[in-house]
């Protein structure tokens, strides 16, 4: 009888242990991820002759990872970027030099989960290059920046979700 019981008790225990390894990885998004535009010299500096095109942002957090080593993600948009030439001073000279670039754009990463199933993280990914000449004294100075249809995949669990908001995009004054 207690060979029985032990036995019972044991097979039990393992079907508790098999329920919670199911339950614990059961990945998922806590919320939406969010997108954002960052400029990498500074929000004021952003309209600066020559600065860098602001870069889309993408943060999240996914639970439910369970005993999962790390996890691979991929963001992705389609990208619209609005080149102009203007002087060093920010003056628009007499051309009128534009270049309107379009990308689809993707960058992956591979992040650790923590060891309570968990990850917080973010991926960036810049504003499609010009690949505008700009003459004499001038330089090549961002317009406009749309990042649409945004992304995030957790490719290990074939999850993909729209981020909050699926649009972003930044202008300054641009020159006639």
């Amino acid at each position: 009888m207690q060979k029985k019981t032990r036995t019972l008790l044991l097979a039990g225990l393992g079907l508790a242990v098999a329920a919670t390894a199911v339950i614990a990885a059961n990945p998922k998004f806590l919320r939406a991820p969010s997108a954002t535009l960052e400029s990498p010299t500074g929000k004021f500096a952003a309209s600066a002759a020559g600065a860098e095109a602001p870069s889309l942002v993408i943060r999240w957090t996914e639970v439910g990872l369970g005993d999962t080593d790390t996890v691979e993600y991929a963001a992705s948009a389609k990208a619209t970027a609005r080149y102009q030439c203007v002087n060093r001073g920010t003056n628009c000279p007499s051309a009128s030099n534009k270049q309107n670039v379009f990308a689809d754009v993707t960058v992956t990463d591979t992040v650790p989960v923590d060891r309570n199933g968990r990850i917080s993280d973010s991926l960036t990914i810049k504003a499609p290059p010009s690949t505008l000449s700009c003459p004499g004294n001038q330089v090549v100075s961002w317009v406009s920046v749309t990042f649409s249809e945004i992304t995030l995949t957790d490719v290990t669990h074939g999850i993909t979700v729209a981020t909050n908001p699926s649009q972003v995009s930044d202008s300054v004054p641009e020159c006639p």
